[in-house]
């Protein structure tokens, strides 16, 4: 048996935060989590809402080439921001930091509905993503400060639950609104959600400790952040398809990225209160969780996006009818979320999901790959039933191990730390699979009859209306694309299996101080 700690002693300043989580009560647990609950809707139905709408969003405002920015958009600037939000908790207490990232989110929400071109719409996704960072770490690490990792399964089983009922609901919005109304809505929908999630947190959440709000805030480590995210993420989206991967502009990125990088490394080695405590890294499950988290973030969001291109385009289904298709998908998801939380919860032992889970999201994606233009509904529906269950293992079981194998002090930019991977993995996702769907589709295009702007301006109601050939060689080259997208995520999630085999199996802390050692088994 070999003895885990996660390194340096607490700072004089962050002294208070090293003890053991007030006591709550399943009561109090209950009311509090019903604040949390909403907002988690709240970031997961705006997540989910926009992709059932992205065809006519593109068609309306133009532009084939921005179609992954839209998604990714949001998920870069939630992700620079995730470690920042998770800091600001740790130092100023949750609620208020809570409570200030939904008013930052709903600003974001009733600027998208706004947005008159596609630029635009791209930056107020950003702004919503900033403050949705916020949300689903503030969420995270509010469970975490309250509830002992022990118990915090069945917890989180509920919470990660609720993901996948919003998943659903949000495609099952996104769709009825574009039918029935206008795509704009699908953002402006936020607000009454929103305005409740705001009074009942800011009431529910009274009984969290206040931080002390003297430490430095690290804001150079948070500018270098944000600069190697976006870099990188440029690159992934513009090399090889706005410009060769030997082009200026693409290695100029690359400099800028490693330089941005080093200088943060460094910086957070030696400030006081880092964004990112680089010591929770020392722990060899938590880096382990953090390449589930990632890997679970780039398939999870490159399937969900860029399904319902297949199924409106392919399949023929509106609109509405292409989120009522992904229920499959998350109501596996919530099944196994709940059963797994719950056996977690009894045995205390968790290493077998994230493998199954790597598994089962390897074999969806691989199928995924294998649609043509006669895939029926229930085959896909099988598929996304797979994938769901792949997603239910892997979400919940990657946070938890997390948090059990950091500090109370550091929960909440640990907490934010893991987000920050899941979400990153999300955005290099989005703009990896994106950039790789979107050139194969306009390669296949060019010069085909009806399709002057290779498809830059295809919705399904301009598609129904060419010749019948037309509409064959669109379909087939919408599916021939997502074809490869498919092969190269499943590539990606096969490594997320070799990863969950050397994840430790480590004993859950129960109502015992969090600062103990932890025994390996």
């Amino acid at each position: 048996m070999t003895t885990e700690t996660t390194g340096e002693a607490a700072p004089p300043d962050t002294a208070a935060a090293a003890t053991a989580p007030a006591q709550f009560t399943h009561r109090q647990i209950m009311v509090t989590m019903s604040g949390l609950v909403i907002a988690m809707l709240l970031a997961m139905l705006d997540n989910m809402i926009v992709a059932p709408a992205l065809p006519t969003i593109v068609g309306d405002l133009g532009g084939l080439s921005h179609l992954a920015w839209v998604t990714t958009g949001y998920i870069l600037a939630s992700t620079a921001s995730t470690p920042i939000w998770g800091k600001l908790g740790d130092l100023f207490g949750r609620r208020i930091v809570f409570v200030s990232s939904v008013v930052v989110f709903l600003a974001g929400s009733a600027l998208a509905g706004m947005s008159q071109n596609m630029g635009e719409l791209v930056a107020f996704r950003a702004v919503q993503g900033l403050g949705a960072g916020g949300l689903m770490v503030g969420v995270l690490s509010i469970i975490g400060e309250m509830i002992p990792p022990r118990e915090r399964s069945k917890y989180m089983g509920l919470m990660m639950a609720v993901m996948p009922v919003a998943m659903i609901g949000g495609p099952l919005a996104g769709g009825f609104i574009t039918d029935n109304f206008s795509w704009r809505w699908a953002f402006y929908v936020n607000l009454p959600l929103g305005a409740v999630a705001l009074v009942v947190c800011w009431l529910t959440l009274a009984k969290l400790p206040r931080g002390t709000g003297k430490a430095r805030i690290d804001w150079l480590g948070a500018g270098l952040l944000t600069v190697w995210i976006t870099t990188l993420v440029l690159i992934t989206s513009w090399g090889g398809t706005q410009y060769d991967w030997a082009s200026p502009q693409i290695l100029g990125l690359a400099v800028v990225t490693v330089a941005a990088f080093i200088a943060f490394v460094i910086v957070q080695r030696r400030v006081a209160e880092p964004i990112m405590p680089l010591r929770v890294f020392g722990n060899v499950n938590f880096t382990l969780s953090g390449g589930l988290a990632f890997i679970s973030g780039f398939a999870m969001f490159g399937a969900v996006t860029f399904l319902p291109q297949f199924q409106q385009f392919v399949q023929g289904s509106s609109a509405t009818n292409s989120g009522l298709l992904l229920m499959p998908m998350m109501i596996a998801a919530m099944v196994v979320s709940l059963a797994s939380g719950a056996i977690i919860s009894k045995t205390g032992r968790y290493k077998i999901f994230p493998i199954i889970g790597g598994i089962l999201l390897t074999a969806a994606l691989a199928l995924f790959a294998t649609l043509d233009i006669d895939t029926s509904k229930t085959t896909t529906a099988i598929y996304m039933v797979v994938l769901g269950a792949g997603m239910g293992c892997l979400m919940q079981t990657s946070t938890l191990i997390a948090q059990n194998s950091i500090e109370l002090r550091d929960i909440g930019a640990g907490t934010g730390a893991a987000t920050f991977l899941r979400n990153m993995g999300s955005s290099l996702g989005v703009a990896l699979l994106g950039a790789i769907y979107t050139s194969s589709l306009s390669t296949s295009l060019t010069g085909g009859a009806g399709f002057s702007a290779s498809g830059n301006q295809m919705t399904p109601a301009i598609l129904h209306k060419l010749p019948e050939a037309a509409q064959h060689m669109f379909k087939v080259a919408v599916t021939d694309s997502l074809g490869t997208m498919f092969i190269v995520a499943a590539s990606v999630a096969a490594a997320g299996i070799v990863i969950a085999f050397f994840v430790r199996q480590i004993p859950l802390r129960g109502r015992a101080p969090a600062e103990t050692a932890l025994q390996e088994v």
